[in-house]
């Protein structure tokens, strides 16, 4: 039997944050684009941040997560699609009692 060629399921169960933790898994890795998981425990926060020479985008899978973009904040339930443009501040909080996840694709990658 080959292996799957999805990356989200193995990497998923190795996230398990605990109250207040952010805790990250690379699902895909390349010359070009990066593409994350991040679970969040209940209270977690992704600090705002911004990526100037990339576009960021958010694919929220489990859970609903509090997008933070500019001065702005949103509750995006999965499933969802955040687009976050090159140089715009963007973070994420979960503010429910459960495990939210998300992944975050990052292109093209800085140089």
């Amino acid at each position: 039997m080959s292996a799957s060629l999805d990356r989200y399921a193995g990497a998923l169960a190795d996230l398990e944050p605990d109250d207040g933790e952010v805790e990250t898994a690379e699902l895909v890795v390349t010359d070009d684009v990066l593409v994350k998981a991040f679970a969040l425990g209940p209270g977690a926060e992704l600090e705002p941040h911004e990526h100037g020479e990339s576009t960021n985008v958010f694919h929220v899978l489990e859970g609903t997560v509090t997008v933070l973009q500019g001065e702005e904040s949103e509750a995006i339930e999965a499933p969802g699609v955040v687009l976050h443009d090159r140089g715009l501040e963007h973070g994420a909080r979960n503010e429910t009692d459960d495990t939210v996840i998300f992944t975050a694709s990052l292109c093209p990658l800085p140089s």
